[in-house]
Protein backbone atom coordinates (compact mmCIF):
# COMPACT_ATOMS: atom_id res chain seq x y z
CA UNK A 1 0.00 0.00 0.00
CA UNK A 2 3.08 2.09 -0.64
CA UNK A 3 2.08 5.01 -3.21
CA UNK A 4 5.12 6.12 -5.71
CA UNK A 5 6.47 9.78 -6.42
CA UNK A 6 4.72 10.77 -10.17
CA UNK A 7 5.70 13.72 -12.87
CA UNK A 8 4.75 13.84 -16.23
CA UNK A 9 7.30 13.71 -18.75
CA UNK A 10 7.55 17.08 -20.84
CA UNK A 11 7.50 15.16 -24.03
CA UNK A 12 4.14 13.55 -22.70
CA UNK A 13 2.75 16.76 -21.05
CA UNK A 14 3.24 18.27 -24.49
CA UNK A 15 0.84 15.78 -26.42
CA UNK A 16 -1.53 16.25 -23.57
CA UNK A 17 -1.99 20.10 -24.23
CA UNK A 18 -2.02 19.15 -27.85
CA UNK A 19 -5.53 17.18 -26.93
CA UNK A 20 -4.57 13.73 -27.07
CA UNK A 21 -1.67 11.42 -25.61
CA UNK A 22 -2.62 8.13 -26.46
CA UNK A 23 -2.53 5.57 -24.64
CA UNK A 24 1.08 6.25 -23.23
CA UNK A 25 0.07 9.31 -21.76
CA UNK A 26 -2.87 7.91 -20.58
CA UNK A 27 -1.14 5.27 -18.86
CA UNK A 28 0.89 8.02 -16.73
CA UNK A 29 -2.07 9.81 -15.51
CA UNK A 30 -3.89 6.29 -14.43
CA UNK A 31 -0.59 5.93 -12.82
CA UNK A 32 -0.68 9.04 -10.97
CA UNK A 33 -4.79 8.95 -10.23
CA UNK A 34 -4.37 5.07 -8.61
CA UNK A 35 -1.17 6.48 -6.44
CA UNK A 36 -3.95 9.50 -4.94
CA UNK A 37 -6.18 6.80 -4.04
CA UNK A 38 -3.47 4.70 -2.14
CA UNK A 39 -2.55 8.67 -0.41
CA UNK A 40 -6.32 8.89 0.00
CA UNK A 41 -7.10 5.28 2.28
CA UNK A 42 -3.89 5.84 3.82
CA UNK A 43 -5.08 9.46 5.27
CA UNK A 44 -8.19 7.77 6.18
CA UNK A 45 -6.30 5.02 8.04
CA UNK A 46 -4.61 7.61 9.66
CA UNK A 47 -7.58 9.89 10.85
CA UNK A 48 -9.10 6.46 12.24
CA UNK A 49 -6.53 6.48 14.56
CA UNK A 50 -6.53 3.37 16.74
CA UNK A 51 -10.03 2.09 15.46
CA UNK A 52 -9.26 -1.78 15.62
CA UNK A 53 -11.23 -2.58 12.53
CA UNK A 54 -10.15 -0.03 10.06
CA UNK A 55 -6.71 -1.43 11.62
CA UNK A 56 -7.67 -5.01 10.86
CA UNK A 57 -9.12 -3.80 7.26
CA UNK A 58 -6.35 -2.28 6.55
CA UNK A 59 -3.46 -4.88 7.23
CA UNK A 60 -6.09 -7.30 5.55
CA UNK A 61 -5.30 -4.87 2.59
CA UNK A 62 -1.35 -5.08 3.16
CA UNK A 63 -1.42 -9.01 2.82
CA UNK A 64 -3.83 -9.06 -0.14
CA UNK A 65 -1.44 -6.90 -2.16
CA UNK A 66 1.00 -9.60 -1.66
CA UNK A 67 -0.65 -12.63 -2.19
CA UNK A 68 -3.39 -10.98 -4.89
CA UNK A 69 -1.84 -7.11 -6.12
CA UNK A 70 -4.41 -6.59 -9.19
CA UNK A 71 -7.31 -7.09 -7.04
CA UNK A 72 -6.28 -4.80 -4.46
CA UNK A 73 -5.71 -2.37 -7.50
CA UNK A 74 -8.87 -2.82 -8.97
CA UNK A 75 -10.95 -2.24 -5.98
CA UNK A 76 -8.25 1.29 -4.92
CA UNK A 77 -8.65 2.16 -8.47
CA UNK A 78 -12.44 2.11 -8.61
CA UNK A 79 -14.09 5.91 -8.76
CA UNK A 80 -16.56 5.30 -5.87
CA UNK A 81 -12.96 4.34 -3.69
CA UNK A 82 -11.74 7.78 -4.31
CA UNK A 83 -15.14 9.34 -3.68
CA UNK A 84 -15.68 7.80 -0.24
CA UNK A 85 -11.94 8.43 1.15
CA UNK A 86 -12.64 12.18 0.32
CA UNK A 87 -15.50 12.06 1.57
CA UNK A 88 -14.17 10.78 4.80
CA UNK A 89 -11.30 12.94 4.75
CA UNK A 90 -13.42 16.33 4.26
CA UNK A 91 -15.91 15.21 6.87
CA UNK A 92 -13.02 14.99 9.79
CA UNK A 93 -14.15 17.83 11.70
CA UNK A 94 -17.38 15.78 12.56
CA UNK A 95 -15.68 12.03 12.21
CA UNK A 96 -18.60 9.42 11.08
CA UNK A 97 -16.98 5.89 12.29
CA UNK A 98 -18.89 3.85 9.99
CA UNK A 99 -17.08 5.89 6.99
CA UNK A 100 -13.85 4.82 8.05
CA UNK A 101 -14.53 1.63 8.81
CA UNK A 102 -15.77 0.97 4.80
CA UNK A 103 -12.35 0.18 4.64
CA UNK A 104 -13.25 -3.24 5.41
CA UNK A 105 -15.64 -3.46 2.60
CA UNK A 106 -12.78 -2.21 0.27
CA UNK A 107 -10.70 -5.48 1.78
CA UNK A 108 -13.66 -7.70 1.50
CA UNK A 109 -14.19 -6.74 -2.49
CA UNK A 110 -10.50 -7.46 -3.13
CA UNK A 111 -10.46 -10.86 -1.05
CA UNK A 112 -13.35 -11.92 -3.00
CA UNK A 113 -11.77 -10.96 -6.09
CA UNK A 114 -8.87 -13.10 -5.12
CA UNK A 115 -10.95 -15.45 -3.86
CA UNK A 116 -8.78 -15.83 -0.53
CA UNK A 117 -10.69 -16.61 2.61
CA UNK A 118 -10.65 -14.02 5.01
CA UNK A 119 -12.61 -12.30 8.15
CA UNK A 120 -13.23 -8.51 7.65
CA UNK A 121 -15.71 -6.10 9.60
CA UNK A 122 -17.55 -3.68 7.66
CA UNK A 123 -20.74 -0.94 8.75
CA UNK A 124 -24.31 -2.28 7.67
CA UNK A 125 -26.70 0.50 9.06
CA UNK A 126 -29.38 -0.02 6.51
CA UNK A 127 -28.67 -4.34 6.62
CA UNK A 128 -26.47 -3.30 2.64
CA UNK A 129 -22.74 -3.63 2.61
CA UNK A 130 -21.76 -2.22 -0.77
CA UNK A 131 -18.49 -4.34 -1.97
CA UNK A 132 -16.83 -1.77 -4.03
CA UNK A 133 -16.73 -2.73 -7.93
CA UNK A 134 -18.33 -6.13 -7.66
CA UNK A 135 -22.06 -5.23 -5.71
CA UNK A 136 -24.14 -4.95 -2.64
CA UNK A 137 -24.97 -7.49 -0.03
CA UNK A 138 -28.35 -7.58 1.53
CA UNK A 139 -28.29 -9.11 4.87
CA UNK A 140 -31.39 -9.49 7.42
CA UNK A 141 -29.16 -7.82 10.79
CA UNK A 142 -28.69 -3.75 11.03
CA UNK A 143 -25.42 -2.78 12.71
CA UNK A 144 -22.93 0.21 12.80
CA UNK A 145 -20.21 -3.05 12.63
CA UNK A 146 -20.48 -6.27 11.27
CA UNK A 147 -18.09 -8.99 10.81
CA UNK A 148 -17.80 -11.17 7.20
CA UNK A 149 -16.11 -14.03 6.64
CA UNK A 150 -14.92 -14.92 3.14
CA UNK A 151 -14.91 -18.26 2.09
CA UNK A 152 -12.65 -19.44 -0.94
CA UNK A 153 -15.97 -20.87 -2.99
CA UNK A 154 -17.09 -16.96 -3.29
CA UNK A 155 -19.14 -16.94 -0.43
CA UNK A 156 -19.66 -14.51 1.96
CA UNK A 157 -21.17 -14.90 5.69
CA UNK A 158 -22.59 -12.05 7.64
CA UNK A 159 -25.58 -11.21 10.11
CA UNK A 160 -25.97 -15.27 9.60
CA UNK A 161 -26.49 -15.16 6.22
CA UNK A 162 -24.63 -16.57 3.81
CA UNK A 163 -24.34 -15.36 0.25
CA UNK A 164 -22.52 -16.19 -3.45
CA UNK A 165 -20.63 -13.44 -4.90
CA UNK A 166 -21.37 -13.48 -8.87
CA UNK A 167 -22.09 -11.85 -12.08
CA UNK A 168 -25.37 -13.18 -11.20
CA UNK A 169 -27.72 -11.82 -8.86
CA UNK A 170 -28.90 -14.16 -6.47
CA UNK A 171 -30.45 -14.11 -2.31
CA UNK A 172 -28.84 -11.31 -0.42
CA UNK A 173 -26.76 -10.32 -3.01
CA UNK A 174 -27.26 -7.94 -6.06
CA UNK A 175 -24.26 -7.44 -8.29
CA UNK A 176 -22.50 -4.46 -10.33
CA UNK A 177 -23.51 -4.95 -14.14
CA UNK A 178 -21.46 -4.43 -16.87
CA UNK A 179 -21.63 -3.39 -20.72
CA UNK A 180 -19.04 -4.46 -23.34
CA UNK A 181 -17.80 -3.96 -27.05
CA UNK A 182 -14.99 -5.54 -28.99
CA UNK A 183 -11.87 -4.77 -26.06
CA UNK A 184 -14.12 -2.67 -23.72
CA UNK A 185 -15.92 -3.38 -20.80
CA UNK A 186 -17.15 -0.92 -18.57
CA UNK A 187 -18.79 -1.72 -15.11
CA UNK A 188 -22.16 -0.03 -14.48
CA UNK A 189 -22.13 1.00 -10.99
CA UNK A 190 -25.44 2.20 -10.02
CA UNK A 191 -25.51 0.60 -6.18
CA UNK A 192 -22.70 2.39 -4.94
CA UNK A 193 -23.58 5.08 -2.47
CA UNK A 194 -20.62 7.21 -3.66
CA UNK A 195 -20.77 6.68 -7.00
CA UNK A 196 -22.03 10.30 -7.61
CA UNK A 197 -23.88 12.54 -6.27
CA UNK A 198 -26.75 11.76 -4.64
CA UNK A 199 -29.01 14.69 -6.11
CA UNK A 200 -27.91 13.76 -10.04
CA UNK A 201 -28.43 9.86 -9.44
CA UNK A 202 -32.29 8.50 -10.62
CA UNK A 203 -33.98 6.31 -8.00
CA UNK A 204 -33.70 2.23 -8.19
CA UNK A 205 -31.08 0.68 -10.61
CA UNK A 206 -31.16 1.57 -14.70
CA UNK A 207 -33.97 -0.48 -16.05
CA UNK A 208 -32.98 -3.28 -17.87
CA UNK A 209 -34.06 -2.12 -21.03
CA UNK A 210 -31.79 1.06 -20.70
CA UNK A 211 -28.82 -1.17 -20.21
CA UNK A 212 -29.75 -2.86 -23.28
CA UNK A 213 -29.83 0.76 -24.65
CA UNK A 214 -26.12 1.21 -23.51
CA UNK A 215 -25.21 -1.95 -24.76
CA UNK A 216 -26.38 -1.53 -28.45
CA UNK A 217 -25.46 2.34 -28.23
CA UNK A 218 -21.61 1.44 -27.02
CA UNK A 219 -21.67 -1.17 -29.50
CA UNK A 220 -21.85 0.77 -32.52
CA UNK A 221 -19.70 4.19 -30.73
CA UNK A 222 -17.13 1.81 -30.07
CA UNK A 223 -16.46 0.42 -33.67
CA UNK A 224 -16.38 3.83 -34.92
CA UNK A 225 -14.10 5.53 -32.45
CA UNK A 226 -11.92 2.86 -33.58
CA UNK A 227 -12.08 2.84 -36.88
CA UNK A 228 -11.77 6.86 -36.79
CA UNK A 229 -10.83 8.14 -33.51
CA UNK A 230 -8.48 5.70 -32.59
CA UNK A 231 -6.65 7.91 -29.96
CA UNK A 232 -9.68 8.51 -28.45
CA UNK A 233 -10.15 5.14 -28.10
CA UNK A 234 -6.72 4.74 -26.96
CA UNK A 235 -7.63 6.95 -24.20
CA UNK A 236 -10.87 5.92 -22.98
CA UNK A 237 -9.50 2.14 -22.88
CA UNK A 238 -6.73 3.45 -20.89
CA UNK A 239 -8.94 5.51 -18.60
CA UNK A 240 -12.54 4.68 -18.48
CA UNK A 241 -13.58 1.82 -16.03
CA UNK A 242 -17.32 3.04 -14.89
CA UNK A 243 -20.48 4.57 -16.30
CA UNK A 244 -22.77 5.83 -13.73
CA UNK A 245 -26.33 6.67 -14.73
CA UNK A 246 -27.10 10.04 -13.41
CA UNK A 247 -30.42 12.11 -14.02
CA UNK A 248 -30.81 14.46 -17.62
CA UNK A 249 -33.05 17.92 -17.82
CA UNK A 250 -36.23 17.05 -19.48
CA UNK A 251 -36.10 15.57 -23.00
CA UNK A 252 -32.01 15.93 -23.34
CA UNK A 253 -28.92 14.29 -22.42
CA UNK A 254 -26.64 15.01 -19.73
CA UNK A 255 -22.69 13.96 -18.77
CA UNK A 256 -20.18 14.69 -16.69
CA UNK A 257 -16.87 13.94 -14.81
CA UNK A 258 -15.81 14.75 -11.53
CA UNK A 259 -12.20 14.88 -9.65
CA UNK A 260 -12.63 12.80 -6.88
CA UNK A 261 -14.00 10.12 -9.08
CA UNK A 262 -11.15 9.36 -11.97
CA UNK A 263 -12.21 6.74 -14.34
CA UNK A 264 -15.49 7.09 -13.99
CA UNK A 265 -18.45 8.85 -16.62
CA UNK A 266 -21.94 10.12 -15.04
CA UNK A 267 -24.70 9.99 -18.22
CA UNK A 268 -27.99 9.39 -19.20
CA UNK A 269 -29.49 7.13 -20.74
CA UNK A 270 -27.81 8.35 -24.95
CA UNK A 271 -30.34 8.38 -27.41
CA UNK A 272 -28.12 7.57 -30.35
CA UNK A 273 -24.42 6.00 -30.72
CA UNK A 274 -22.88 9.68 -32.26
CA UNK A 275 -23.89 10.94 -29.16
CA UNK A 276 -22.10 8.52 -26.98
CA UNK A 277 -19.53 8.37 -28.85
CA UNK A 278 -18.75 12.42 -28.68
CA UNK A 279 -19.28 12.05 -24.83
CA UNK A 280 -16.56 9.93 -24.41
CA UNK A 281 -14.48 12.52 -26.69
CA UNK A 282 -15.93 15.46 -24.08
CA UNK A 283 -15.58 13.77 -20.79
CA UNK A 284 -12.22 11.94 -21.57
CA UNK A 285 -10.91 15.58 -21.93
CA UNK A 286 -11.79 16.37 -18.37
CA UNK A 287 -10.47 12.96 -17.03
CA UNK A 288 -7.15 13.93 -18.60
CA UNK A 289 -7.10 17.53 -17.40
CA UNK A 290 -8.09 16.69 -13.82
CA UNK A 291 -5.52 13.97 -13.53
CA UNK A 292 -3.00 16.61 -15.09
CA UNK A 293 -4.04 19.30 -12.34
CA UNK A 294 -3.50 16.60 -9.60
CA UNK A 295 0.12 15.92 -11.03
CA UNK A 296 1.34 19.87 -11.75
CA UNK A 297 -0.16 22.91 -10.90
CA UNK A 298 -0.97 24.79 -14.23
CA UNK A 299 -2.62 28.10 -12.68
CA UNK A 300 -2.40 30.85 -9.84
CA UNK A 301 -5.15 31.40 -7.32
CA UNK A 302 -7.61 33.99 -8.98
CA UNK A 303 -11.15 35.36 -8.07
CA UNK A 304 -11.91 36.58 -11.88
CA UNK A 305 -15.08 35.48 -13.93
CA UNK A 306 -14.76 34.98 -17.30
CA UNK A 307 -16.93 34.58 -20.67
CA UNK A 308 -16.97 30.72 -21.35
CA UNK A 309 -18.75 30.46 -25.33
CA UNK A 310 -20.24 27.20 -24.23
CA UNK A 311 -21.92 28.73 -20.48
CA UNK A 312 -24.45 30.72 -19.49
CA UNK A 313 -22.85 32.06 -16.75
CA UNK A 314 -19.66 33.97 -15.84
CA UNK A 315 -17.02 31.30 -15.24
CA UNK A 316 -13.53 31.04 -12.97
CA UNK A 317 -10.15 30.79 -15.02
CA UNK A 318 -10.26 27.03 -13.29
CA UNK A 319 -13.55 26.34 -15.19
CA UNK A 320 -12.83 28.15 -18.14
CA UNK A 321 -9.41 26.11 -18.86
CA UNK A 322 -11.19 22.68 -17.80
CA UNK A 323 -13.93 23.56 -20.66
CA UNK A 324 -11.24 24.66 -23.05
CA UNK A 325 -9.34 21.61 -22.69
CA UNK A 326 -13.03 19.99 -23.34
CA UNK A 327 -14.03 21.80 -26.25
CA UNK A 328 -10.33 20.98 -27.46
CA UNK A 329 -11.26 17.50 -27.76
CA UNK A 330 -15.20 17.86 -28.82
CA UNK A 331 -13.88 20.49 -32.25
CA UNK A 332 -10.92 17.39 -32.93
CA UNK A 333 -13.73 14.70 -32.93
CA UNK A 334 -16.10 16.38 -35.17
CA UNK A 335 -13.17 17.32 -37.36
CA UNK A 336 -12.19 13.45 -37.32
CA UNK A 337 -16.21 12.79 -37.77
CA UNK A 338 -17.03 15.56 -40.28
CA UNK A 339 -15.01 13.67 -43.06
CA UNK A 340 -17.07 10.26 -43.05
CA UNK A 341 -21.26 12.43 -42.67
CA UNK A 342 -23.14 13.42 -45.40
CA UNK A 343 -24.73 17.32 -44.39
CA UNK A 344 -23.40 19.96 -42.65
CA UNK A 345 -24.01 19.57 -39.17
CA UNK A 346 -20.38 17.88 -38.27
CA UNK A 347 -18.86 20.81 -40.17
CA UNK A 348 -20.76 23.44 -38.29
CA UNK A 349 -19.82 21.76 -35.10
CA UNK A 350 -15.81 21.72 -35.86
CA UNK A 351 -16.15 25.29 -36.92
CA UNK A 352 -18.16 26.29 -33.70
CA UNK A 353 -16.49 24.75 -31.10
CA UNK A 354 -12.51 25.42 -32.55
CA UNK A 355 -13.41 28.74 -32.39
CA UNK A 356 -14.86 28.83 -29.44
CA UNK A 357 -11.94 27.08 -27.77
CA UNK A 358 -8.95 29.05 -29.56
CA UNK A 359 -11.04 32.37 -28.37
CA UNK A 360 -11.35 30.87 -24.93
CA UNK A 361 -7.24 29.72 -25.02
CA UNK A 362 -6.89 33.08 -25.67
CA UNK A 363 -8.06 34.70 -22.81
CA UNK A 364 -6.70 32.05 -20.74
CA UNK A 365 -3.26 33.46 -21.85
CA UNK A 366 -4.31 37.19 -21.33
CA UNK A 367 -5.59 36.55 -18.12
CA UNK A 368 -1.68 36.47 -16.34
CA UNK A 369 -2.65 33.90 -14.05
CA UNK A 370 -0.78 30.63 -15.62
CA UNK A 371 2.01 29.14 -14.43
CA UNK A 372 5.14 28.66 -16.35
CA UNK A 373 3.74 25.22 -17.06
CA UNK A 374 0.46 26.63 -17.52
CA UNK A 375 1.90 28.78 -20.04
CA UNK A 376 3.15 26.14 -21.80
CA UNK A 377 0.51 24.01 -21.70
CA UNK A 378 -2.21 26.49 -22.85
CA UNK A 379 0.10 27.29 -25.69
CA UNK A 380 0.33 24.47 -27.16
CA UNK A 381 -3.71 23.99 -26.63
CA UNK A 382 -4.06 27.27 -29.02
CA UNK A 383 -1.27 26.29 -31.46
CA UNK A 384 -3.50 23.16 -32.16
CA UNK A 385 -6.32 25.07 -32.64
CA UNK A 386 -4.86 27.56 -34.48
CA UNK A 387 -3.67 24.72 -37.01
CA UNK A 388 -7.47 24.11 -37.28
CA UNK A 389 -8.60 27.40 -38.20
CA UNK A 390 -7.09 27.35 -41.12
CA UNK A 391 -8.36 23.89 -42.36
CA UNK A 392 -11.52 24.56 -45.26
CA UNK A 393 -15.00 24.46 -44.11
CA UNK A 394 -18.02 24.81 -46.14
CA UNK A 395 -19.05 28.62 -46.70
CA UNK A 396 -22.51 27.62 -45.11
CA UNK A 397 -21.27 26.33 -42.39
CA UNK A 398 -18.99 28.38 -41.17
CA UNK A 399 -22.00 31.19 -41.47
CA UNK A 400 -24.10 29.30 -39.11
CA UNK A 401 -21.73 28.45 -35.97
CA UNK A 402 -21.32 32.44 -36.77
CA UNK A 403 -24.72 33.15 -36.23
CA UNK A 404 -24.51 30.58 -33.08
CA UNK A 405 -21.16 32.24 -31.62
CA UNK A 406 -23.31 36.05 -31.75
CA UNK A 407 -26.72 34.50 -30.70
CA UNK A 408 -24.40 32.81 -27.45
CA UNK A 409 -22.40 36.12 -26.76
CA UNK A 410 -25.69 38.53 -26.38
CA UNK A 411 -27.48 36.28 -24.55
CA UNK A 412 -24.72 35.81 -22.25
CA UNK A 413 -24.17 39.71 -22.20
CA UNK A 414 -27.81 40.14 -21.32
CA UNK A 415 -28.11 37.80 -18.75
CA UNK A 416 -24.65 38.59 -16.83
CA UNK A 417 -24.69 42.23 -17.54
Amino acid sequence: MTPRPHWLPEEILTRLASGGGGAEAARHLVAAERSKHRLLVLGVVRLAGSDPAVGRAYDLLAWLEKKAPQAVEKVIGHPATGAWATHVLRSRATPDRSGAVQLGALAAAAAARAGLPARVAAPAPDGRIMLPSLGELVIEERAEVIDLTLREDATIEAGGRRVRVGDDEAPGWRPLRSVSADGLSLCVDDLDPFRWSPGDVPDGRLPPAELDTWREYLQIAWTVMRARHWTLAEETAEIVSVLTPITGPAYRMNSATARDRFGAIGMSTPRDWRWLAYTFAHEVQHAKLGAVLDTLELLEPDDGRYYAPWRPDPRPLAGLLQGTYAHLGVAGFWRRQRAHETGLQAHVEFAHWRQAAFEAAGTLLDSGRLTAPGERFVTVMRRTLAAWMTESVPQAALDAAAEQAVAHRESWLARNA
